[in-house]
């Protein structure tokens, strides 16, 4: 689960070079185009007009999610030629405001974006069109190749009937690779089985974090922890050998959480009594999101077969880690978390154990706040009053006060990209869940426009073994001798977004298991604790019990 590539990237805004331009006058619709500088030939791809009150940061780096401090609108094109126009206006989809016939008059500054398409020919007949990621985590606000606007202040009024012409002139640059050190290496290989799958080389990756001494002992092989999460190249856990002051969201963090600074970590880490281990993180971005939950799926392929057969043993091989499933264990938070326990209870014969943080849904019957089995509606809550309407939402602040709502978060995602490629949260649980539709876009559980759930679509999820809950009880008898000792989740019980549900269902069934009983290890934080509680540990205090559970 990751809030929004929007919140994420607008601390990138001190990178941007900033181009003003000068007043457009008024207008009631924006004339997008490129030139043949900017890129050669036609593009497929999504158009947007981000608008702000202030020039700094870009209005495309401002723009902030489901909560849209920053509105946006946005129409997809196909093969659009240098010098032809793209035009949004009053039907194109947008966010937090849902048409410009609706966007109050005022002065604005204004930047266009957009966002490059590939063409996919995939190998089970459909042929698509998305974003390629480029080593960037899908975001496309800074994604290589992407074309962006100079920042034009402008006056909108939406009864001028005028338009506002703005020229995609600038094409992203690529972004720096991270150099290697001593303590941390990193990993690039295109996987045969996805690009084959694609059509197009698709890569796989690994951040790899050394312990002390490990040039020191050349002889000597490790315990390996495989950290899960979204895409990222920094250190695990963010190691750094390099002091810094924390910032306030930091210290709010660490007064909330208990965790502590990649500096506090390295210190931790290379301390003479801290067990020695490997920690290995994976990046595996797909053309609809940063992370594939590291499994097969019929819309992203197979990801989870990649991971297995073709990363892990290239990690194995060049490093110096013990290759038995006891020297192998799992941890990761949110996206992560519900990796870790889907990889082990997927394999129990290849890893020993995971530590398990705030997964995401792991009983279907609790989906953040939804019961995808039982409701018709995701945007509102069982038994609404038709002339009392309840929105449901699916974030929340650690006292209970409700953020965002299920529709809102929806009405994002469709203006951010049609066809299941916002690349974000619900895209991506529709494109690794759900079945694949017969243009091959995914099928969504539930329809982003009305909230309505998708009964066929949800029966497809559970018969594919991605309620884990479902899963365990169905397969309980063949896997439970192989799981006992191996599962220990943790979360808090005002998760941010209602994630602490889903553990609930999971600890219920594994409370009435039997042959064997099993009943796992399952930790609460209590009271008010968010998204992001590690049971009150630091993460070296994490890696320090995972090591204790190690047998070599």
């Amino acid at each position: 689960m990751r809030i929004s590539q929007w919140t994420l990237m607008a601390g990138l805004a001190g990178l941007a070079s900033l181009a003003l331009g000068c007043s457009q006058g008024r207008g009631s619709r924006f004339e997008l185009s490129f030139p043949a500088g900017a890129h050669a030939g036609p593009i497929t791809g999504r158009v947007f007009v981000f608008l702000s009150r202030q020039t700094t940061p870009e209005p495309r780096l401002e723009a902030s999610g489901y909560t849209g401090r920053t509105p946006f609108f946005a129409a997809d094109v196909n093969q659009l030629a240098p010098g032809q126009t793209a035009a949004v206006d009053a039907s194109a989809a947008g966010f937090p405001v849902a048409s410009l016939a609706k966007l109050p008059a005022g002065d604005y500054y204004a930047q266009a974006l957009l966002n490059v398409y590939t063409r996919f020919p995939r190998s089970d007949g459909h042929v698509i069109w998305a974003h390629r990621d480029e080593w960037e985590g899908q975001h496309l606000n800074i994604a290589p190749g992407n074309l962006v606007s100079a920042v034009e202040r402008i006056h909108w009024d939406p009864a001028s009937g005028e338009a506002i012409a703005l020229s995609l002139d600038r094409v992203l640059p690529a972004l720096p690779p991270p150099a290697d050190t001593a303590w941390v290496k990193h990993i690039k290989i295109q996987s045969p089985m996805l690009t084959r799958f694609w059509g197009r080389p698709i890569y796989l990756g690994a951040t790899v974090l050394l312990p002390q001494g490990y040039e020191q002992h050349p002889q000597r092989q490790y315990p390996v922890v495989y950290l899960q999460g979204h895409f990222g190249l920094g250190a695990p856990y963010g190691f750094t050998p390099t002091p810094s002051a924390p910032t306030p969201r930091q210290q709010r963090m660490h007064a909330l959480l208990g965790q502590e600074t990649g500096y506090q970590f390295y210190q931790s880490w290379t301390s003479p009594g801290f067990p020695r281990m490997l920690v290995v993180t994976f990046q595996h971005p797909t053309p609809y999101y940063d992370d594939s939950y590291a499994v097969n799926s019929v819309n992203n392929g197979p990801y989870g077969d990649a991971i297995l057969q073709e990363l892990i043993p290239y990690v194995e091989t060049h490093f110096r880690i013990l290759r038995k499933p006891s020297a192998r264990m799992l941890t990761g938070g949110s996206t992560g978390g519900w990796e870790s326990l889907d990889l082990m209870v997927k394999h129990p014969d290849f890893f020993g154990g995971t530590w398990t943080f705030y997964p995401d849904p792991l009983d279907f019957h609790h989906f953040q706040s939804v019961d995808l089995y039982r409701d018709g509606n995701a945007f509102l809550a069982p038994g609404s009053d038709p002339w009392l309407p309840a929105p449901r939402y699916m974030m929340r602040q650690p006292d209970g006060q409700p953020l965002v709502t299920y529709q809102a978060m929806s009405q994002d995602e469709a203006a951010l990209g049609s066809h299941g490629r916002s690349g974000e949260q619900l895209d991506i649980f529709f494109a690794t869940f759900g079945p694949i539709g017969a243009d091959g876009y995914p099928v969504p559980l539930w329809n982003l426009k009305t909230g309505a759930i998708n009964p066929a679509a949800v029966a497809y999820a559970r018969d594919h073994g991605y309620d884990l809950t479902a899963y365990l009880k169905q397969n309980w008898a063949r896997l439970g001798p192989k799981l006992v000792g191996k599962i220990h989740v943790y979360v808090g019980d005002m998760d941010s977004f209602y994630l602490n549900l889903g553990v609930y269902g999971l600890q219920d069934f594994m409370k009435t298991t039997h042959n064997p009983h099993y009943e796992g290890s399952f930790f609460f934080g209590r009271p008010e604790k968010p998204h992001g509680w590690n049971g009150g540990m630091t993460n070296a205090a994490v890696l320090r019990q995972i090591a204790a559970a190690v047998r070599p």
